[in-house]
């Protein structure tokens, strides 16, 4: 995948979705059919809902993975036709990662490159597409097949070898933190979007 591929392809999603129709949440899991909108179009949707934005950080993740990997396996399903599932953290959920990092963060980088930038420059590059890839996993996977209905359930990620598990209640235990599930089953033509209060660190 060329960079100028990913450009355009983001370029048009974003002038195509501003006006986007509200997505269908909730409801039963057997309900969960294919949307209309891929998962990319429903992260570019939110991001562009002023005030109700939930996406606008995870847009510019995976925008920052596409420029500084062109040839990401990850954007390429995102952004086509993969079905996969996508425990998407909100905003909030992303800036108050930024927040715990920011007094180790090169200012003069933040300040011209942005948050995710920063970080792979602290971390070490490829960092954020790791941390991004740690949120997908292969498949349609509606709430009833992630939430267990006792004990555990151990998720795969799309980030080599490395798993979570969720309880009973929407309860994400990672490797290096935890977090909840507060929205589910967000349909799209190429899977499914499970809302998240915190950033899955690996």
């Amino acid at each position: 995948m060329k960079r100028s591929f990913i450009a355009a392809m983001a370029a048009l999603l974003l002038v195509g979705m501003l006006a986007a129709p509200a997505v269908a949440r909730g409801g039963p899991p057997a309900g969960v059919v294919p949307g209309d909108d891929s998962i990319t179009d429903i992260v570019i949707a939110s991001a562009s809902a002023g005030e109700e934005a939930e996406f606008t950080l995870l847009l510019d993740a995976v925008l920052y993975i596409a420029g500084t990997n062109p040839d990401s396996a990850l954007v390429a399903g995102l952004f086509d036709s993969d079905q996969y599932t996508v425990f998407a953290p909100t905003d909030a959920a992303f800036g108050a990662l930024v927040g715990a990092l920011s007094a180790d963060l090169d200012a003069d980088i933040l300040a011209a490159e942005g948050p995710f930038a920063a970080i792979d420059d602290l971390l070490g590059p490829g960092t954020i597409e790791a941390v991004v890839s740690y949120h997908v996993t292969d498949g349609r996977r509606a709430s009833n097949s992630v939430v267990p209905r006792q004990n555990t359930r151990t998720i795969s990620t799309l980030l080599d070898g490395a798993t979570f598990s969720v309880d009973t209640q929407g309860g994400i235990t990672a490797s290096e933190n935890s977090a909840t599930i507060i929205d589910a089953n967000i349909s799209a033509s190429n899977g499914v979007v499970h809302v998240i209060d915190t950033v899955l660190l690996p």
